[in-house]
């Protein structure tokens, strides 16, 4: 198809339904275009053997003969090493699928490959040392953003229209700010974790995908949610599919606007410019839009529940990741690990029990003042990232901070590691661009990234819109609103 970059998901699985197109020439245009790309921007990072829809069910599912990306980074595919950006799982091979894999190949899917990830998914960029530097193809010199990274290059790029990707602390919406792309982080509990595991990272992090269209994202949450059986409860589905609600009138809403951060005092122009670009569109569709004194939260706080709650997660990671690579016959020492991620088990460890107890308790109160918000206001706006997506490298570890934070391991003095000025710098040069995204994870509720602004060097940023609980319908029905008055899809980079 010499316009196979233009077409969505959907649409090209109605050509593969009308017979205009098989399966297998659909994956060859994808597989040319990532010939073309994928040495510049290191996307995709492992291929996979290609099922095509053979069962009555697959060929007839909704997404029969699509080409698609899973991401390196709890997406297990049967008989593939899930490395997760890490070396230490390199050799570690699972035997069965992620349950939103099986649900993709049900859905008539075709798997051909994984996407980059930062390692164990902890950072808001896609540079392992591992998988190597994924890059945006908006400008190669800058991060598509991470954890989902990869992904949404790939996407961007036109490799594919639609990618797997995951969301813990907003790695669905930050890659898609970076790389001009829509992504809806879904409600707790909507999209099953299993097998393996009941809820990932306490049930912040949720699977989910990055698209090119509104109508893709929903056809594609309408694939995934539902429980599983090893699911650990049933949440409340929407009441009907969500692509039904693509074209529904949303209604008139009233949003309540911020781009305050105590985090990061100092929110790039751009960044302010999205949010108000989106406010505009908003106001011109017939919503009210207030601008905020202030966030209806507290970030600071929130961001300090969430960091003790990943850290805490990190140092199980490890020790997980060292009990897989023994199980499998290659067992693993800390050399197999970036030092990053051995300073943030490092923190983790010697958080005391009750201190993470108490963080955990404590998404209540930010959930109590989410939910007070919400009586007043339909959404809460605010942009995507807090800079345009950082130039490769701009966050790397100074090397005589590596080497200081490398001698602080080794003796193992994890209390003083909390304290020290270096560790502060490497939190808040993270965290400082993505302080807006990790509110959704630890209060549950849905959020999404949409593409309405392009910035300084041609760079995108998105414009974040929080909903409350199972808004999931209504945020589909905005969201397709404002992509046909500011139509995004056919925007591409000079690749």
């Amino acid at each position: 198809m010499k316009d196979y970059a233009d077409h969505d998901a959907t649409a090209l699985a109605e050509k593969v339904r009308a017979g205009e197109v098989t399966a297998s020439e659909l994956l060859d245009d994808a597989k040319s275009r990532a010939a073309q790309v994928n040495s510049r921007l290191n996307a995709i990072v492992a291929p996979v053997e290609p099922t095509f829809p053979s069962t009555e069910e697959q060929q007839a599912g909704p997404f029969a003969g699509v080409p698609f990306l899973v991401k390196d980074l709890m997406q297990d595919v049967a008989g593939y090493p899930t490395t997760g950006g890490s070396r230490s799982q390199a050799e570690v091979v699972p035997e069965e699928s992620a349950t939103v894999v099986r649900r993709w190949i049900d859905a008539g899917l075709v798997v051909f490959g994984k996407t980059n990830t930062p390692e164990f998914g902890a950072k808001g960029i896609t540079e392992s040392t591992h998988l190597g530097v994924a890059r945006n193809p908006w400008n190669l010199d800058h991060t598509p953003g991470g954890s989902s990274g990869g992904a949404a290059a790939a996407v961007a790029a036109g490799i594919i229209p639609c990618a797997a990707a995951s969301d813990g602390g907003g790695s669905i919406r930050i890659p898609a700010s970076a790389c001009g792309l829509f992504g809806l982080k879904p409600s707790r509990g909507l999209v099953p974790s299993g097998p393996t595991m009941g809820e990932a990272i306490g049930g912040t992090s949720t699977d989910g995908v990055i698209s090119r269209s509104v109508r893709d994202t929903a056809g594609m949450l309408d694939v995934l949610m539902g429980p599983a059986e090893e699911s650990p409860y049933v949440a409340a589905l929407p009441p009907r599919p969500l692509t039904d609600e693509v074209g529904e009138d949303p209604g008139r809403l009233r949003i309540g606007m911020s781009a305050a951060s105590s985090i990061n005092d100092d929110v790039h122009p751009d960044a302010r410019a999205a949010m108000t670009t989106c406010a505009e569109v908003l106001r011109e569709l017939g919503h009210e839009v207030v601008e905020l004194d202030e966030q209806p939260f507290d970030d600071a706080a929130l961001a300090a529940d969430f960091l003790t709650t990943w850290f805490v997660n990190a140092a199980v990671t490890v020790d997980n990741a060292k009990a897989a690579a023994e199980a499998a016959g290659k067992p693993v020492g800390d050399e197999a690990f970036e030092d990053d991620t051995l300073m943030m088990a490092a923190l983790g460890r010697a958080t005391s029990s009750t201190d993470y107890v108490k963080a955990i308790q404590r998404r209540h109160t930010h959930l109590r003042r989410l939910a007070d918000f919400h009586r007043a206001y339909d959404f809460l706006l605010t942009p995507t990232t807090a800079t345009p997506p950082p130039r490769i490298g701009a966050l790397d570890t100074p090397f005589p901070a590596r080497l200081v934070l490398k001698g602080l391991l080794k003796a193992r003095v994890a209390s003083t590691l909390r304290f020290t000025p270096i560790v502060q710098t490497i939190i808040n040069d993270n965290l400082g661009w993505v302080p807006y995204t990790q509110l959704a994870n630890l209060t549950g509720r849905p959020a999404m990234s949409v593409p309405l602004f392009w910035g300084e060097g041609d760079l995108p940023i998105g414009s974040q819109l929080v909903g409350s609980l199972n808004d999931e319908p209504r945020m589909i029905r905005l969201a397709a609103q404002l992509e046909e008055t500011s139509p995004w899809r056919d925007k591409h980079p000079a690749l």
